[in-house]
């Protein structure tokens, strides 16, 4: 009796664990390319972004875009272990305010403040790591413009 009972819970156990094991690996997937917006009116062409271009043709690691809150210094910290694939929250999740925040409306605000707008934490974000890729490379390669990135909106 006593073997018969642990024989079930094992097989309990083993299918509980195979579920599970499923369901974190089906909502990995990794698309390369897919274009960066949110659901909010974007004044500009949508960004599209690839993956394979920044991770495996520049080397960027997948902790140089995701990151979590701050760390120490009150910077976002870089998640260094993160690799493709693993689970990580759309910028939108965090950074929630809708649109970009600039100007006059801007005035006064700290940059922390500024960053809980999608777009001015996604253009820190960008611009910040294009520039210092530029600068650490000594190349122009990476872009910094509006129109570089972003496509022409289509009317």
């Amino acid at each position: 009796m006593k073997k018969k009972s642990l024989l079930i819970i094992a097989v309990i156990v083993g299918m509980v664990t195979l579920f599970v094991a499923t369901g974190i690996y089906a909502g990995t997937e990794v698309k390369d390319e897919f274009e960066m917006k949110a659901d909010y009116k974007h004044k500009k062409g949508i960004v599209k972004f690839t993956h394979k271009k920044h991770n495996v043709d520049y080397k960027i690691g997948c902790g140089d875009c995701h990151h979590v809150d701050k760390d120490k210094d009150g910077k976002p910290e870089k998640l260094d272990d993160l690799k493709m694939g693993d689970p990580v929250q759309k910028c939108i999740e965090c950074h929630a305010k809708p649109g970009e925040i600039k100007g006059k409306k801007a005035k006064g605000m700290k940059k922390p403040q500024k960053r809980e707008y999608h777009a001015n934490a996604v253009h820190d974000n960008c611009i910040g790591c294009h520039k210092d890729y530029n600068k650490k490379n000594k190349t122009k390669a990476a872009p910094k413009s509006c129109k570089k990135c972003h496509p022409k909106k289509k009317k």
